[in-house]
């Protein structure tokens, strides 16, 4: 079987975590209750996603100062989660264990892509 390709931003660890935290938003926002899924948790999916999206864009670009934007951009898009994990939380959507997670997981997200633009400077 041929291997599938893989593109140079799935071989990024911030990525890949990024993905991963995504993938747990979807999973706990599910159980929402239906109006607070189709607006906070409907917003929650879409800044997750966001963040992938970004370091993906990110990691095309050319030039160092639009690829510091969009890794900017995907920083901008994990601290944009953290009132809406506040707001579940206090709202009994998300119980401590998750919330102390994805909290953290934004913080190691948003960590990793300060060195990601360190780096690329």
């Amino acid at each position: 079987m041929e291997k599938e390709y893989e593109f140079d931003f799935e071989r990024l660890k911030v990525y890949r975590r990024a993905l991963d935290f995504a993938d747990k938003i979807f999973g706990v926002t599910k159980n929402f209750h239906q109006t607070v899924q189709y607006s906070l948790g409907d917003h929650l999916r879409k800044t997750a996603i966001s963040i992938c999206n970004n370091i993906a864009e990110g990691s095309g670009k050319q030039s160092k100062n639009a690829k510091i934007q969009f890794y900017g951009y995907a920083i901008d898009s994990a601290r944009e989660c953290i009132p809406m994990i506040s707001i579940s939380a206090k709202q009994a959507y998300l119980d401590n264990n998750d919330r102390n997670y994805l909290r953290k997981e934004c913080e190691e997200i948003c960590n990793m892509l300060g060195g990601l633009i360190r780096a690329t400077k």
